[in-house]
């Protein structure tokens, strides 16, 4: 048995774009979006249903489809994060990472010795992988939110810690934290928000967004290489054109 290829890693490594969907929630979800070719499916344990006792058929699913699993905890934990690792994840998404030593923690729980402190235990991943250990570290992936004003303070110290493979600029809360909750538009929002994603690149590091169809094109002239998305939009665009064509129609 071989290790399965962390694809979303491997993409990024080649310098290629990688693309993954949120709101894939159940395991004959992902079966069906598999055909289409994203790199990835985000799995919400932070603010969504995903818990450890799930992860295991949805991971599977991802692993049918050639998908990298990816998995946002809600506590930056590192018995949390290897645990997640161990039920299948192939990359951990880590909130509000603020700086180095918080970043740091994010490697101590998702890498194996000698590079973290991951606890010695065989994942999901790893069953009938005879060299599993020599090799998982080179296949886990590790994702850190910068989504407060004091990790855009603290960034440089941050995007300095070996690692972690995306530094993603989540919007939602950066704006709130710089007391414009909800309006992700603000000037001031729109320009930290940038200037974050410019440092990443700049530093040779890669930088993760939240992108939409308006504005994906725009992340990647900036050079973001790492792109979740939704599937909420597309889905209520996709109606409105059909509901339109048939009251269309029927005039």
């Amino acid at each position: 048995m071989e290790l399965r290829t962390n694809r979303a890693r491997q993409k990024l490594a080649n310098g290629e774009i990688v693309t993954i969907v949120s709101g894939v929630t159940h395991p004959d979800d992902i079966d069906a979006v598999g055909p289409l070719g994203f790199d990835g499916i985000w799995l919400e344990g932070e603010h969504g249903a995903t818990d450890a006792a799930e992860l295991g058929n949805l991971t599977r699913a991802c692993d049918i489809w050639g998908m990298t699993s990816v998995v946002r905890i809600n506590l930056n934990e590192q018995g949390l994060i290897y645990r997640t690792l161990d039920r299948g994840a192939q990359a951990i998404v880590v909130p509000h990472v603020n700086n180095a030593a918080e970043a740091r923690n994010v490697v101590e729980g998702g890498k194996f010795t000698p590079r973290g402190k991951r606890g010695m235990f065989t994942s999901r991943q790893g069953f009938g992988v005879p060299d599993y250990f020599d090799r998982a570290n080179d296949e886990s992936m590790l994702i850190v939110l910068i989504e407060d004003i004091i990790a855009w303070e603290n960034l440089d110290e941050i995007i300095a810690v070996d690692d972690i493979d995306v530094f993603f600029v989540a919007p939602s809360d950066f704006a709130s934290s710089m007391g414009h909750m909800g309006d992700l538009q603000h000037p001031d929002v729109v320009e930290k928000i940038n200037d974050a994603l410019a440092r990443i690149v700049a530093s040779g590091r890669n930088a993760g967004a939240l992108a939409t169809n308006e504005n994906v094109a725009a992340y990647v002239d900036l050079g973001v290489r790492f792109l979740m998305t939704g599937v909420g939009p597309w889905i209520a665009s996709g109606f409105n054109q059909f509901a339109a064509n048939a009251n269309s129609a029927k005039k």
